[in-house]
């Protein structure tokens, strides 16, 4: 018999989520999942939750489709879901910029590849109805590419991310969705970065037919909870028509479950998975958090924020390459260039969380999800330039320091 003793309770100390996400998590967030005093999912509290939930999401994400919800797991659960519609020969365009552009690419090469072209090559299928439209990294997808590809493949789908954090680019999802548009193609958008950080309305994109963003980063709601999704009555009637190789993501199958049957809101869903009661409470309160605070003053604030994070890390001698603003993404100092995995586990030993791009050129990605005051972008930089003279370089403290409290007396005196 094992001896329990031999696995200590794990303690995890408390550290500064300083990279592209997952986000650092609101209190209030926190403790309404830890404060949920039930199990029973079926409980009335728990369907009032989740009828709420999606109503409040719908605001959120700025969309008069009913087949909006979420989607239990991780922001690769929505993405699997969204992807679900995509079948075997269908003609995809996927546009990719980074490393998870890159991995949604994968995603629907797997789907819509023939079962010849699958068994092939199980991981990596070369599914030649599927083209991959590669924007080198550190570049946005703009809208004359898309215009582009759309025009000479005209294909079923399109498919891009709305911002890309792998290299921290901002993507044109206006030329995406109005040569979607042009061309009779359903757009499929990748939100997941995007989603509670920008000032967007997904209903202003009609190019665009299914969207899946993620619980962890703009919505800042982990423990993990719901991944939020948004489907057109075309893209719906589309599935309905072809079907999907799925049970578990079936996106009708999903939208049941919240009630959302027939293409309409109703009294109660249908069984399809045993959703949490502390689930569902925490993404309860992460959105009203979001709507409290307003989707345009969250924008306004990671705009501001992410502005004073780039000036300090440019005094250090950084170059910065991404424009999102919740992510900044450089290249070290040239005495430092080759180092960037060796400063970013120092950083971790110090609980304090940055990332390495996970593609080539490697390069820093420092976030700022959930840490939207000078306090914590101060804190930020301080640990940032304390780390980059660990490892040698020379930092100038007095010009960082000016450098913040010039950016933030002036927000201060134009009040």
């Amino acid at each position: 018999m094992t001896d329990v003793l031999a696995f200590p309770q794990l303690e995890i100390p408390n550290t500064i989520a300083a990279g592209p996400g997952p986000g650092n998590t609101d209190e209030r967030v926190l403790a309404r999942y830890a404060g949920a005093g039930l199990a029973d999912h079926m409980h009335g509290d728990v369907l009032r939750g989740m009828v709420e939930c999606k109503q409040m999401l719908r605001e959120v994400m700025g969309t008069n489709n009913v087949h909006t919800f979420g989607v239990a797991g991780t922001g690769w659960s929505g993405l699997d879901t969204m992807f679900s519609a995509v079948m075997p020969g269908d003609k995809v365009v996927m546009f990719v910029n980074g490393t998870f552009s890159g991995i949604d690419g994968l995603t629907v090469r797997m789907k819509a590849a023939s079962a010849e072209e699958l068994a092939a090559n199980s991981l990596d299928p070369q599914a030649k109805n599927v083209i991959i439209i590669d924007v080198p990294h550190g570049q946005s997808v703009t809208g004359e590419i898309v215009e582009t590809a759309l025009a000479q493949h005209k294909p079923k789908w399109a498919a891009m991310a709305h911002w890309e954090t792998g290299s921290g680019r901002v993507n044109d999802i206006q030329g995406f969705s109005d040569a979607c548009e042009k061309y009779g193609v359903m757009g499929l958008v990748d939100a997941v970065s995007s989603l509670g950080v920008g000032d967007f309305r997904i209903d202003d994109y009609p190019g665009v037919h299914g969207w899946a963003s993620c619980p962890q980063k703009g919505i800042c709601c982990l423990p993990l909870t719901y991944a939020p999704v948004s489907f057109s009555d075309q893209y719906i009637e589309t599935l309905r028509a072809s079907g999907t190789r799925t049970f578990c993501h079936h996106p009708i199958l999903e939208a049941r479950h919240w009630g959302i049957i027939d293409g309409k809101d109703v009294e109660k869903g249908t069984y399809h998975r045993t959703h949490s009661a502390y689930a569902v409470s925490a993404f309860h309160e992460a959105l009203r958090i979001c709507l409290q605070q307003t989707i345009a003053q969250r924008a306004a604030d990671y705009t501001f924020h992410e502005a004073a994070l780039k000036r300090a890390v440019e005094v250090m001698g950084c170059d910065v390459t991404s424009n999102m603003p919740s992510l900044v993404v450089l290249n070290l100092p040239e005495a430092l260039a080759g180092r960037e995995m060796e400063l970013v586990q120092h950083c971790r030993a110090q609980n304090f969380g940055i990332w390495p791009t996970l593609s080539e050129p490697v390069q820093v990605r420092i976030g700022i999800l959930n840490l939207l005051n000078e306090a914590a972008i101060t804190d930020i930089v301080n640990r940032f330039a304390s780390a980059l003279r660990d490892l040698g370089a020379e930092v100038d403290q007095d010009s960082v320091d000016a450098v913040l409290k010039g950016h933030y007396d002036a927000a201060i005196a134009a009040e």
